[in-house]
């Protein structure tokens, strides 16, 4: 039987501004089947948007069908886009991890949380005359509670948050949410680790 994979998330899992095939959950099986993975398409709960609360929401309404082999995790940026407290965000970013995980069917290591990416290097938050400085250093503190509760509760890493910065010319006509070029860099580091995952 192939493997169940879920993906969850916002804009960035859902690909906001690419094809379908160009989002990151959908390279991300195509390297795993190059892998060898037996691995069905993902299932993606994301919508462009979705703070924290509303990903859990969205997964209330949603019909899912665990237990899933694989389950990928990037949240937060429309938290902080919103102004939202630190401590409310590691407080349902928490709450989600525990949920992926029961969704995994109480395995934490196939859980993967993916780190935020920077939006404040963007052509969109130029034209909004946003200051990068602020972005980042309030993208480093979500980033450091997500990567802390991973670690927390024995589910797995990926920071593609310096990809971002590298990268700020890679973005969709919009000029905001990364290009398929991009999400295939963010994919080339994801891959080895969910290949770890489902081993």
């Amino acid at each position: 039987m192939p493997l169940h994979y879920l993906a969850l998330g916002d804009s960035y899992t859902i690909g906001e501004a690419v094809s379908a095939a160009g989002r990151w959950p959908a390279q991300l099986v195509r390297q795993l089947r190059a892998r060898g993975v037996a691995i069905d398409d993902p299932q993606i709960i994301a919508v462009t948007g979705w703070t924290t609360d509303e990903l859990s929401a969205g997964m209330d309404a949603a019909t899912l069908t665990p237990p899933y082999d694989l389950v990928t995790l990037l949240i937060g940026v429309n938290n902080q886009y919103r102004g939202r407290a630190a401590g409310e965000y590691r407080t349902q970013f928490s709450g989600l991890l525990g949920r992926a995980i029961g969704l995994a069917g109480g395995r934490p290591s196939r859980v993967v949380v993916v780190s935020i990416p920077d939006w404040g290097v963007t052509r969109f938050a130029r034209e909004q005359g946003r200051d990068p400085t602020p972005i980042a250093h309030a993208l480093d503190v979500y980033n450091a509670i997500a990567r802390d509760e991973a670690g927390r509760a024995g589910a797995r890493w990926v920071d593609i948050t310096p990809l971002s910065r590298r990268h700020p010319d890679l973005v969709a006509d919009d000029g905001l949410h990364p290009d398929a070029a991009q999400y295939a860099l963010w994919t080339d580091a994801i891959t080895p680790v969910a290949a770890a995952a489902v081993k």
